[in-house]
């Protein structure tokens, strides 16, 4: 039955050009925007686990640049270990000459001092971005990654333990009343110390320079808290060291009861100790106090090949010991952190090609369907317009 109000012919061949249409339309969209989803629309699950994907990546992203930053820091902290460890070998060197009894010893104390100071101002200046690793105790963590368990994200971490290269005792200014004390004592003359409580701390190290040599006493726990006052005690325990202390004959030698011998008189009141120079010749003497050590340098304060050029040479081999491990554990931080680094760059990678399996679109396939789907628009547009053509024919009916 023909009809001219419903057209059936016409309302499939529309229908199927709607259809075509439709998926013409899809198609075009994933060949502009290079994606099969690319909307929650288009297919919400695997958008919802690309999105989620697309995070983690942004983070690990992240997480390269900040261990890019803690490889810079350890990087920088390890050069500043090998630093120090070449400027103890050199010291070594003059170390086992000063071994020697003909040599000027005081000349090379003179170079010992001037790497102490190197090593000093290398310690201070290893820094990134305002972070020493070298200076002070504890440790330091560096982001590494994001473990996802489902919803749940965490963060993960690399400790890296601070090598404290430290090398500088503080001073216990006051000491003696006032700060350090130093005289040039001519034959005859005393030379006074008066310990002070800026001296009562346990470690504590009075340091005693007469003429080429040195004398010093750590102070102990029954100094500052036993009987009597601290400054008493300290001072007698100075005395006591210098009483055995074994100093040569040519600044004097001492009997049992502290009475000079050809050379220097020692006499204790209270916290009060007297030197007098009997040796005939002028002498420079010198008083300091320092606190105990914290750095893993600090031994190298009391480096003095002039007064104990064996205990000098043990320390050094302590000291080296010290930084050579200090840059060993820089270096295996460093590589485990260039390792992660490496890691999480490949993974994002993985995930990046991930997420283009799920929602990238296949170009191939789509520019073939694009050209099927061309054509099948102008069949179903041909089609269409000879179902509109149809009614055309009933007018021959009426002729």
């Amino acid at each position: 039955m023909s009809s001219i109000l419903t057209n059936s012919s016409a309302m499939v061949a529309l229908q199927t050009l709607r259809g075509i249409n439709k998926n013409l339309a899809q198609t075009q969209s994933e060949i502009s925007t290079g994606k099969s989803v690319a909307t929650a629309r288009d297919n919400a699950a695997v958008w919802a686990i690309s999105k989620t994907m697309e995070s983690d990546v942004k983070g690990f992203k992240a997480i390269s640049d900040t261990l890019s930053l803690g490889s810079a820091t350890v990087g920088v902290a390890r050069a500043a270990a090998e630093s120090v460890t070449d400027l103890l070998t050199q010291m070594k060197g003059l170390i086992v000459n000063a071994q020697e009894e003909n040599v000027d010893r005081s000349k090379i104390q003179t170079d010992i001092n001037a790497l102490r100071d190197q090593i000093a101002t290398a310690v201070g200046s290893a820094q990134f971005n305002g972070l020493n690793l070298v200076n002070d105790s504890g440790s330091i963590n560096v982001l590494a990654s994001l473990d996802r368990a489902g919803s749940t994200v965490s963060a993960s971490y690399i400790t890296v333990n601070r090598q404290d290269l430290g090398s500088q005792n503080n001073e216990l200014l006051g000491a003696f009343g006032t700060d350090t004390v130093a005289e040039s004592v001519a034959d005859g003359d005393p030379f006074a110390l008066t310990i002070d409580a800026a001296a009562g701390e346990v470690g504590a190290k009075i340091i005693l320079n007469i003429g080429d040599r040195q004398v010093s006493y750590t102070v102990t726990e029954a100094d500052v808290n036993g009987g009597g006052t601290a400054e008493e005690n300290i001072a007698a325990g100075l005395r006591n060291a210098i009483l055995n202390s074994g100093l040569p004959i040519d600044i004097g030698a001492l009997d049992a009861n502290g009475d000079p011998i050809g050379g220097l008189q020692v006499e204790l009141s209270g916290a009060d100790l007297t030197l007098t120079n009997n040796t005939g010749v002028e002498l420079t003497m010198t008083a300091r106090a320092v606190g105990e050590g914290t750095g893993g340098l600090a031994g190298l304060a009391t480096i003095d090949v002039t007064t104990d050029p064996q205990g000098a040479l043990a320390e050094i081999e302590t000291l080296i010991t010290t930084a050579t491990e200090a840059a060993a554990a820089f270096g295996s931080a460093q590589k485990r952190i260039d390792t992660q680094n490496e890691f999480v760059k490949n993974l994002t990678d993985s995930l990046t090609t991930g997420i283009g399996a799920l929602v990238d679109a296949d170009m191939e396939a789509t520019s073939a369907r694009l050209q099927a789907l061309q054509v099948q628009q102008q069949l179903a547009t041909q089609s269409l317009s000879i179902a509109n053509q149809q009614p055309q024919n009933i007018l021959a009916l009426f002729r």
